[in-house]
């Protein structure tokens, strides 16, 4: 059984790289840009849903993920490939339809896709979780995971704030840019399944 002390000395080790991967800071804009407009109480409603789901989701996948993949002959690389080209069209989507807030901001369920998933828990997410699991144990990566989602609550919750600080034109403006941003990284993450992929070959 792990000691407390190294209990807490891990801990920083499985929480970097999953806020890394949650990537808020690219997170929150694409989250008020879903809700702008949204009363309050719908707004922490979607907040709540969101953040239940991306959890769920984490520990469907930590319990069943890896099994899964080996019975489906599904390699991390095939699953960072397909999870890339869905954040792509999300990405796609938010930059070229103008229209397209105001056809979401009605409907809570964006809390569960894709603010849920893939936006909190997305493929890098995941694909992180497995790999601390591996090396640091369910109990330390899911408690990072907890910490982060705390965080990603906390920002979420002050978004009002940050939107009335920005204005209407700059949470557009910022929103556009960390749209581009996610296709980047979604990009890359293609890119980076298919060269590994190519490389086991």
């Amino acid at each position: 059984m792990t000691s407390i002390p190294s209990y807490i000395k891990d801990l920083p080790n499985t929480f970097i790289p999953i806020f890394v991967a949650v990537d808020i800071f690219a997170l929150l804009p694409l989250f008020m840009a879903y809700t702008a407009g949204l009363p309050q109480k719908k707004t922490e409603r979607v907040i709540n849903l969101s953040l239940l789901t991306a959890f769920l989701v984490s520990m469907g996948f930590v319990a069943v993920g890896e099994v899964i993949f080996r019975l489906l002959g599904i390699t991390v690389d095939d699953f960072k490939i397909a999870g890339g080209l869905l954040l792509l069209v999300i990405a796609i989507l938010e930059v070229v339809r103008s229209d397209y807030k105001r056809k979401r901001v009605v409907d809570e369920g964006v809390g569960v896709v894709p603010i849920g998933v893939p936006l909190i828990v997305g493929p890098a997410v995941l694909t992180t979780l497995l790999v601390l699991i591996e090396h640091y144990g369910v109990g330390l990566t899911v408690t990072a995971l907890l910490l982060n989602l705390i965080i990603v609550w906390l920002f979420f919750r002050s978004s009002t704030r940050i939107t009335r600080y920005l204005g209407k034109n700059g949470m557009m403006a910022l929103s556009k840019l960390m749209a581009i941003l996610l296709a980047s990284i979604a990009v890359m993450m293609i890119r980076l399944g298919i060269e590994n992929t190519i490389k086991m070959h």
